[in-house]
């Protein structure tokens, strides 16, 4: 029979972690890993594991990847601090650890919980996530800020949802938005990517079509037009930061490193 480890990274989520913990406390094993919560969480985390760690914000696929060094199982279910773990699923996760299961890895539909009401489409669901996968046979490799995991084997599907409380509001999604498009933008300029008019003009319009219309946003009432929208001005504020980065940030600091440099050449002149 084979033995599960949950993961948890934390940061200031006290209002979420217990119901969290609660969902799977029938597991093995719970592993907490904190980046400096200054609120209650790690306290609360304390009533459910001695298995907490504090590691310094490395980013998300590489926090991650710390929490599974840290399990001790053959098998990992790995939540985040707002996700819940709902009874069908937990029934079918402990069955595959009773006869070993026939897969490596498996796929968990998420539910999103948003504004008032469960969403049904939008592209917000099922929203399958890899969180379930043997312990030697899966690894952290998302592009930031979002995280995947790949598995090297088989992979199946789970009926069972991983509940997802999200934003609280407007406000909050709105603030997530900008704090993960500055990270996106960054690693597109790691990799390469333009940030040119094209982008700005035509992949916004693709994502709300997309999220509204092919996904059935429509179906989610006023909910799915918001993210409709959403997920367009979230695109759009992508390739907007990138193109900034690019052209203007990158430009000042080539311009500061040229007034350096004739400073010091001036400055050694004068010396002689």
């Amino acid at each position: 029979m084979g033995k599960l480890s949950v993961t948890i990274i934390t940061l200031n989520e006290e209002k979420n972690i217990r119901d969290a913990l609660e969902s799977i406390k029938w597991a093995d094993e719970i592993v907490i890993v904190d980046s400096g919560s200054s609120d209650k969480t790690v306290d609360i985390c304390k009533e459910y594991t001695g298995k907490i760690f504090y590691n310094p914000w490395p980013g998300m696929n590489a926090q991650k990847a710390f929490a599974k060094s840290l399990a001790a199982h053959d098998w990992i279910l790995n939540i985040d601090a707002d996700e819940r773990v709902t009874q069908e699923l937990a029934r079918e996760i402990q069955d595959i650890l009773g006869r070993g299961g026939d897969c490596d890895g498996y796929f968990i539909p998420r539910k999103v919980y948003y504004l008032g009401r469960w969403i049904e489409h939008s592209g917000w669901y099922p929203n399958y996530k890899l969180r379930f996968f043997k312990t030697n046979k899966g690894r952290w490799a998302g592009i930031e800020p979002h995280d995947a995991v790949v598995v090297d084997g088989k992979v199946g599907y789970l009926k069972g949802d991983i509940h997802h409380f999200t934003y609280e509001d407007l406000e909050g999604h709105v603030a997530t938005m900008n704090r993960f498009t500055s990270v996106a933008s960054r690693e597109y300029e790691k990799r390469s990517k333009k940030g040119g008019v094209l982008n700005l003009i035509t992949r916004p319009p693709l994502a709300f079509f997309k999220k509204y219309i092919l996904k059935q946003g429509f179906r989610d009432g006023l909910p799915g037009l918001i993210i409709a929208v959403s997920s367009a001005y979230y695109v759009f504020l992508k390739y907007a930061k990138l193109w900034e980065l690019i052209h203007i940030i990158r430009g000042r600091a080539s311009e500061t490193q040229r007034n350096d440099d004739e400073y010091k050449k001036s400055y050694s002149e004068r010396l002689k």
